[in-house]
């Protein structure tokens, strides 16, 4: 998609400060963190939302899980503890239409962070 910002950064036309990147999935530091460590886990497919998901994109949303791991692991916060997030829709937040994943550490949340 030309005019979407994740895109942008995945195709490098648009700086970030990338923690993780292989073949299907690219992590990123959030440009406006709401914790002290929060960090966007998009997919390189550009996929809108969750419902926007098809069959077989069942592996795609494996892997990214499985970077969100190894993220979680190689920050530390997989022993303090961290928060997985992804909005779906305008009512739910959700700005940029690009499938993303806020992993959000760094300090004990309440249930009132969600």
């Amino acid at each position: 998609m030309d005019d979407c910002i994740f895109c942008k950064i995945i195709n490098r036309d648009i700086p970030s400060d990338i923690v993780y990147e292989n073949e299907n999935v690219l992590a990123f530091k959030d440009i406006t963190p709401q914790m002290p460590i929060h960090i966007l886990v998009i997919p390189k497919k550009h996929i809108e939302s969750i419902v926007d998901l098809k069959d077989g994109d069942e592996i795609l949303v494996g892997k990214i899980f499985t970077a969100i791991n190894k993220i979680a692991k190689d920050t530390g916060i997989d022993k303090t503890g961290f928060r997985v997030i992804s909005n779906c829709g305008e009512d739910a937040g959700q700005t940029v239409k690009h499938l993303h994943f806020h992993i959000l550490a760094g300090e004990k949340m309440g249930a009132d962070i969600i």
